[in-house]
């Protein structure tokens, strides 16, 4: 279950400790949570996660039983990509463990990523697992890392640990594990204090393509 806390005037969105998957309550929690970081004006945001897994992406138990409200999912599931994509404060995702799938994207959707060294994987499995990216999906990671390394992660669902997914330009720092969160928070903490409208708008412009195919629209 999401939980929100602060560090002074940051906030620290933990995901859980568990697989963190997105189930539709899942995403129901963290957009309230996210309802309350920015009413709160927080300076920044920081996700991170308790245990082994940042979140392994879309529930796909729950997607199997309810098949019908697959077009319903999806779209919720780019909603919240969308949402953190544009969110009106420098947002990073504290990466202590792995990041699989939609899990990843979500990583992607923050403006800067930290990551544990030496354990955990940054993978897109869905060469392997079957499933196409959407639209939305390819834009958003294509948008935020280098085109040779889009073509790497997304066509052989290679598992780069920290180092590897620094290197690949994936992640901004890899650090160990106990130093995740606090260079997370320190990376965020000089950037904070921007008029909140004007930063949304700043990010809806530059993501203005992404948005569009996170939405549907050609």
């Amino acid at each position: 279950m999401p939980t929100l806390r602060h560090h002074d005037a940051i906030a620290i969105l933990d995901l859980g400790d568990g697989e963190n998957r997105f189930s539709p309550d899942f995403m129901t929690e963290v957009h309230a949570h996210l309802d309350a970081v920015v009413a709160a004006g927080a300076a920044a945001l920081v996700t991170t996660a308790t245990g082994k897994i940042y979140s392994n992406g879309l529930d796909l138990d729950w997607l199997s039983a309810n098949g019908d409200h697959a077009a319903d999912y999806v779209e919720a599931v780019h909603t919240l990509f969308g949402r953190m994509l544009t969110l009106p404060m420098p947002t990073v995702a504290a990466i202590g463990g792995h990041a699989f799938g939609a899990g990843a994207m979500l990583a992607i959707a923050h403006d800067y990523r930290v990551m544990r060294a030496d354990r955990g994987f940054f993978c897109f499995p869905e060469a392997d697992i079957r499933i196409p990216f959407t639209n939305g999906m390819a834009a958003l990671i294509q948008a935020k890392v280098p085109p040779k390394t889009a073509i790497a992660a997304m066509t052989t669902a290679r598992r780069y640990g920290g180092t590897d997914a620094l290197a690949a330009d994936l992640v901004d720092a890899a650090v160990a594990e106990s130093e995740v969160l606090d260079t997370a928070v320190a990376m965020v903490a000089p950037l904070g204090g921007k008029d909140q409208p004007t930063m949304t708008a700043i990010k809806s412009v530059m993501f203005a393509d992404v948005l569009d195919a996170l939405r549907g629209k050609d």
